[in-house]
């Protein structure tokens, strides 16, 4: 059931994403034009910013969930079993940490800018904002379920003692 509500979480969060390309696209596009023509509408300015703030955040969602950002695993490859999976599991938790400070501060700045109007459209800049508590409890709920797999998997065994070897 929750494997299931996840699978659906992400194919909304994947069509949203390709919305908010297209509407982008759409946006500049049309500023480039009218701009071209001589008669430039200057809200698209402004709403091309709000787009690109949502698709960054559902962007980031994406990579998340599908663990596609970018990580340097270099010197963390080189630990033993036991240390590689120490510190993968304090990056999870440093993860979920970040993800619950996102959600919890992005829920203020929404709070703060509900009666700051954008300058050239009829929205409130709060909106700027409202896909990082999204985004934040995301990652929040992601990086916890990594822990948690963290510790459920065995822990690695070391290897044989090579004087307990009989031959």
């Amino acid at each position: 059931m929750l494997r299931r509500l996840a699978g659906g979480f992400d194919q909304a969060a994947a069509f949203v994403s390709c919305v908010l390309v297209v509407a982008l696209l759409g946006c500049v596009s049309l500023g480039v034009i009218t701009r071209t023509l001589g008669a430039p509408l200057i809200w698209t300015d402004e709403f091309s910013r709000f787009l690109m703030v949502w698709l960054a955040v559902f962007g980031a969602i994406l990579a998340s969930r599908k663990r596609l950002h970018v990580r340097i695993r270099f010197f963390q490859d080189l630990l033993p079993a036991p240390a590689h999976r120490a510190v993968e599991l304090a990056i999870q938790l440093a993860v979920t940490l970040v993800g619950a400070m996102i959600c919890f501060y992005s829920v203020g700045l929404v709070n703060k800018n509900l009666d700051l109007d954008a300058t050239s459209l009829p929205l409130s800049m709060s909106w700027m904002y409202v896909p990082l508590v999204l985004g934040g409890a995301v990652f929040a709920l992601q990086g916890a379920r990594d822990v948690v797999e963290i510790l459920r998997r065995p822990r690695p065994s070391a290897p044989p003692d090579p004087a307990t070897i009989v031959e």
